[in-house]
């Protein structure tokens, strides 16, 4: 019986070798028929149903670490790699069920892994909008710094392995831009203009949403509008008009067309 039981390791591990793509097949004899068990559970499951082949794993490292040898290894780093693809599944499920706290945790994860993963740049630094306009502005810094690398890249010819849910490259850039532009709209108003116009540049929905064109013209009127009208009031106001007062008008003036515009 007990020959039995280590021909019957030796020919999960085997055919686990061969599966696996392995070029070397390791065999160990055991009189554990647990250990059988939930080795085999695992190579059974590895590819029709990862998940329970992770529990597999989980169990077999959790109930053998002691042993330290080619398949606690092999698990070990198996398992490692599910999470990083659990990880990259999750991100945006959290995303769309405005689970924030723990899409950026996970984000946090992914990029420690891989810090110039772009999927995930992107969706947090999108992410960060739909968080913040629902009155949630504890995740803007990290957002905006996910935004603007993810717009560095893709602008440098770098691509996601995907570009759902966006519709490409330039609606990506679009919305990309466009949440810089309303992340910013409080500290940095000079800032956000030039993001939000370069969000209207391209051919998206951004181009036709009229939430952009307000936010614009909230960024002149608490930026350059109130520098300049601040300015004015303080070197001009109440006095006989010169050549210099004439000029500070003049360009609040414009300010205020553009106001008008937007």
């Amino acid at each position: 019986m007990k020959s039995l039981r280590r021909l019957g390791l030796a020919i999960v591990l085997a055919l686990s070798a061969v599966a696996l793509g392995s070029s070397i097949v390791f065999a160990q004899e055991t009189d554990d028929p647990v250990k059988i068990e939930i080795y085999k559970r695992f190579v059974d499951n590895r590819l029709p149903n990862p998940a329970a082949a992770y529990q597999a794993a989980r169990d077999y490292v959790a109930k053998y670490n002691k042993d330290k040898d080619q398949y606690t290894d092999y698990l070990s780093k198996w398992m490692a790699a599910y999470e990083r693809d659990e990880r990259k599944r999750n991100l945006p499920i959290f995303i769309n069920e405005k689970k924030f706290t723990e899409a950026y945790s996970t984000g946090a994860k992914i990029l420690a892994d891989e810090p110039n993963y772009l999927r995930a740049q992107i969706d947090l630094g999108y992410a960060g909008y739909l968080a913040a306009s629902a009155k949630n502005e504890q995740f803007n810094s990290q957002a905006l710094e996910y935004a603007r690398a993810a717009i560095q890249a893709i602008e440098s010819g770098k691509t996601p392995n995907e570009w759902a849910p966006f519709k490409g490259k330039d609606d990506t850039l679009a919305y990309l831009n466009y949440a810089v532009g309303f992340l910013t709209l409080k500290t940095s108003p000079d800032s956000a203009i030039d993001s939000l116009l370069k969000a209207a540049q391209f051919e998206s929905d951004i181009k036709r949403t009229p939430s952009t064109y307000y936010f614009l013209a909230v960024a002149y009127e608490s930026g350059p509008y109130k520098t300049l009208s601040a300015a004015y009031q303080k070197d001009f106001a109440d006095k006989p008009e010169t050549p210099a007062s004439k000029a500070a008008l003049e360009k609040l003036g414009v300010v205020m067309d553009r106001i008008v515009d937007a």
